[in-house]
């Protein structure tokens, strides 16, 4: 990667859509424009929220996910053998009721999905560019499969997909792939039994550096209820750690600030590269760069400083945009405090 900067700042993935391109603060929300509008509109909201990452300082950029309504089903929808209009309610990570599309065939990819956007991105910057894709696991869990009848075959099956729009995507310029896998929190004996293999087959061949983002979800009330249940120490980490650490993959990015995983377990994936998200996406307060600096001193514990890559916790879609802008500034003065206190050492 190109970038030599000393904890290195960047978003999980999805930021605020300005209000004329989408309803704000609202998953799954309806475009407002259509055809060659809402072409146009997407581009200029991805040069808004490049804008916005810019002027907070923040030093691996993306594309706020702005061209796309949802980080899973908008990739699915450019695929074969997925039924939309044919819709079944299935229960998403065990957790909350969700209307979903059916797979009816073989799922396959006859052209790119996010290329020309990555392409677009990265005419826009000469920073280093990340770019997010579902993972093979949550792609199923998002789905009601009436062909392969079988999770670990479908997943299969989006890992080789993912694998072909992966490697346009590092054509196309993106440092770094990041797949994002929030069902490695809940299904752990999957995850351990193939799921890491399927995301290994996802990046098969790349040379750009890749990511998996594991988090608690969202900030919406499906997921804020289920972290209630929880408990006072999330421990699910533990349960997918040791083999993540052993993978192909290069960074794991996970949730950390205002969650109750211990920091400790960040000792499972010594060696790796690690996001650490020193930002809370489920509430309005904007962290002080004290509070995102306690953070990151407390992983550097277990995390060398060399492979620190200070994060937010999730994607900040949900939010509004001056809450959002306050807290990527918030993580780079927090990132930048402790740099400051890294280079004094």
């Amino acid at each position: 990667m190109t970038t030599k900067t000393l904890l290195p700042t960047s978003t999980a993935g999805s930021l605020p859509k300005p209000s004329w391109l989408a309803e704000p603060e609202t998953l799954w929300s309806p475009w407002k424009l259509e055809g060659e509008e809402l072409t146009d509109g997407k581009q200029d909201a991805l040069r808004l929220s490049l804008q916005e990452q810019q002027h907070a300082g923040v030093d691996i950029v993306s594309d706020g996910e702005q061209t796309r309504q949802h980080f899973v089903t908008t990739f699915i929808e450019h695929l074969d053998g997925v039924d939309f209009e044919n819709r079944k309610t299935v229960k998403i990570r065990d957790r909350y009721d969700a209307s979903v599309p059916t797979v009816v065939g073989p799922v396959t990819r006859q052209k790119p999905v996010f290329v020309e956007d990555a392409k677009f991105l990265r005419q826009q910057t000469d920073k280093p560019i990340k770019w997010a894709l579902p993972g093979p696991m949550t792609m199923i869990d998002t789905l009601y499969d009436a062909h392969y009848q079988s999770r670990e075959k479908l997943a299969w099956e989006f890992a080789k997909i993912l694998n072909q729009e992966a490697k346009e995507l590092e054509a196309a310029g993106v440092d770094i792939i990041q797949f994002d896998e929030p069902a490695f929190n809940v299904f752990f004996d999957d995850v351990n039994d193939w799921g890491i293999k399927c995301l290994e087959r996802a990046i098969e061949g790349l040379k750009c550096e890749t990511a998996v983002h594991i988090c608690y979800g969202y900030g919406i009330k499906a997921n804020t209820d289920w972290k209630k249940t929880l408990g006072t120490e999330w421990r699910q980490y533990e349960e997918v750690f040791p083999k993540l650490q052993q993978s192909k993959i290069d960074i794991i990015s996970l949730e950390c600030h205002n969650s109750h995983v211990p920091i400790e377990l960040l000792e499972l994936i010594r060696g790796k590269k690690v996001m650490v998200g020193a930002i809370d996406v489920a509430n309005h307060d904007v962290e002080s760069p004290e509070e995102v600096a306690e953070t990151l001193r407390e992983a550097l514990k277990y995390v060398d400083a060399d492979k620190l890559y200070p994060c937010t916790n999730c994607g900040m879609a949900p939010l509004p945009r001056e809450v959002a802008q306050g807290k990527l500034s918030a993580l780079q003065a927090g990132a930048e405090l402790v740099r400051k206190e890294l280079v004094r050492k």
